[in-house]
């Protein structure tokens, strides 16, 4: 099962939002729709973002092929759907790279992206699982902060599909996946994964992370990434600084796992990255509230970062 695709002239995604209760499959005919879906995190996920980005402009080019003008708005709409990934506007300016050639050229160009995202993820699962058994040993018990499985990235995932594949090698002890407030991502899309997967895990709430890793519960920290700067501080779902510290901390092991297209050399540190802010109306209906949707872990607490090209080992003094 894919999280996004393009099937018979629309843009079909698992309504992210639905679950666990539900699993329902919508279908977007319009760039208005495509956005929406994206802003309330009915797709959501770097990799999946970036498919998002290049299959809007598809659309936009079928919608708009006289219309240069109302073209140059959609394709900006999409590109900033969303400020602090960089994968939806990468996505989207790839794509629209082929307008000349045509709306065909530009969902050829959607697929290839797809077709990327869906081969990177089965790389990073292999890479990933080999440089955790090196760096824990056999059967290591994991924390993963967000979600980063199949939901995330069009099919097996970024940081969970490692844990998949070391779960597939029979290599995996256990899996807490942080719940990932406030719109509890782990507790809600990691769990669901994990279960259809027949993966036995535990749930926690995000503050006990690095108390746990300081009690001896948890060999490493695997988790995905929103964009890699060019110094190595990565940029996630908030949240992730904190276990980071916890990691330092215990003396354990925080490793990013992220598809070579969410690296960003164009950014020189997680300073140049605008976070997105996504308002008081997720956190509370009764106060004012900061709700920033990530937070930057320098690179000074990074292990390694793992794409489907390498393994730059950030603590060794390697950069992207």
């Amino acid at each position: 099962m894919r999280t996004i695709d393009w099937v018979d002239g629309a843009v079909e995604i698992i309504d992210q939002t639905a679950l666990p209760g539900e699993l329902r499959v919508l279908r977007l005919h319009t760039v208005g729709e495509l956005i929406a879906a994206i802003q309330s995190l009915a797709v959501r996920g770097a990799p999946a973002l970036g498919v998002a980005g290049a299959f809007g402009v598809a659309l936009a080019a079928r919608v708009h092929a006289d219309d240069p003008a109302a073209l140059g708005v959609a394709i900006r709409k999409i590109e900033e759907a969303r400020p602090t990934a960089v994968n939806l506007a990468r996505g989207a300016r790839r794509a629209a790279a082929r307008l000349p050639l045509g709306p065909e050229a530009v969902l050829s160009e959607a697929y290839a992206i797809r077709d990327e995202e869906i081969a990177a993820s089965k790389a990073m699962a292999f890479r990933g699982a080999d440089l955790i058994t090196e760096l824990c040993g056999a059967r290591p018990r994991l924390l993963t902060h967000c979600n980063t499985g199949g939901l995330a990235a069009v099919t097996v995932g970024t940081a969970l599909g490692v844990v998949g594949e070391l779960h597939r090698r029979e290599r995996l002890a256990g899996v807490i996946a942080s719940e990932t407030r406030p719109l509890l991502q782990g507790a809600r899309l990691t769990s669901w994964e994990l279960t259809r997967w027949g993966i036995e895990h535990r749930v926690a709430v995000d503050s006990a992370g690095p108390f746990l890793m300081a009690r001896g519960e948890v060999d490493a920290v695997i988790l995905g990434a929103d964009r890699i700067c060019a110094n190595g501080d990565v940029i996630n779902k908030v949240g992730s600084y904190s276990h980071a510290l916890g990691a330092h901390r215990a003396g354990i092991p925080f490793v990013v796992v992220a598809p070579e297209s969410t690296v960003d050399v164009d950014t020189p540190s997680g300073a140049h990255v605008e976070i997105e802010d996504r308002g008081a109306a997720e956190v509370t209906a009764w106060s004012d509230a900061v709700n920033p949707a990530f937070d930057i872990t320098p690179h000074d607490l990074v292990t390694a970062i793992v794409t489907d090209r390498r393994v730059i080992r950030v603590d060794q003094g390697e950069r992207p």
